[in-house]
């Protein structure tokens, strides 16, 4: 009983030692974490952006497409370009400057979208600036569009360029009527004549150009609205940047 007594009266009252050791080393991470917090500068933009972009992918956050187009992400990626890469990104600004002239001065500039991404130089024909309603025939005004992009493919800094046509819908099914059953068969049917202007019409190389139909499944916007289905029915002309182009088919 005495000795019970004793050991008692020896033990250390309060907190055990190794947690005064454990708490300084705490303390001293937190402050080293400050410390590179302060020296660390946030863009409130590009971080809203990066966010973003997961939205949809993850199938975590609000639904939408996986990546969200945004200048601040694609000056971030241009930053990891190599010297080829980025002379190649220039003639890329520098096509798209004037084939936005180009459109600007014959009024489509709000039916046809010129846009610069990582894949490479997109020209989005909007809605029925193409074709007709259920329709895979060209136009004859939209065709003087083509005729002038193709004297761009031709010049040297695009002649081995590889073309992808993409053509896509949206979620309405095709009238009874219709030569196409499905919106598969309409955005192939389309993607594909495009590329037979391009190699027929205004003989092209033929290698260089491939022809795919996404039908409803690669919208830019939800088909909730009469606005947005209008935005996700067009075929996209994707000039394809040289590492892009190594991976398609």
């Amino acid at each position: 009983m005495a000795r019970r007594k004793r050991a008692e009266e020896e033990a250390p009252k309060g907190s055990p030692l190794w947690m005064t050791t454990y708490g300084d080393m705490v303390t001293l991470l937190l402050c080293f974490f400050v410390l590179l917090f302060s020296f660390s500068e946030i863009d409130a933009q590009k971080f809203e952006a990066i966010i973003q972009s997961f939205q949809g992918s993850l199938g975590v956050l609000s639904s939408g497409k996986t990546i969200e187009p945004s200048e601040y992400i694609t000056e971030a990626l241009k930053d990891d370009l190599t010297t080829k890469q980025l002379e190649e990104w220039e003639d890329f600004r520098k096509l798209q400057e004037m084939l936005e002239q180009f459109l600007t001065e014959r009024g489509l500039d709000t039916d046809v979208l010129v846009s610069l991404e990582m894949k490479g130089l997109v020209l989005r024909f909007q809605d029925n600036v193409l074709f007709d309603s259920g329709s895979a025939v060209i136009k004859e005004i939209p065709k003087e569009v083509l005729i002038y992009l193709s004297e761009f493919l031709e010049e040297e800094e695009f002649k081995s360029k590889n073309i992808r046509i993409e053509g896509h819908t949206d979620t309405d099914p095709l009238r009874r009527n219709s030569r196409y059953e499905t919106n598969w068969e309409l955005s192939v049917a389309r993607a594909a004549n495009v590329v037979r202007f391009m190699i027929e019409e205004i003989e092209l190389e033929p290698r260089r150009f491939s022809a795919s139909g996404y039908g409803e499944y690669h919208p830019v916007n939800n088909n909730d609205t009469s606005e947005n289905k209008a935005k996700n029915r067009r075929v996209d002309i994707v000039i394809l940047r040289s590492e892009d182009a190594i991976s398609q088919p």
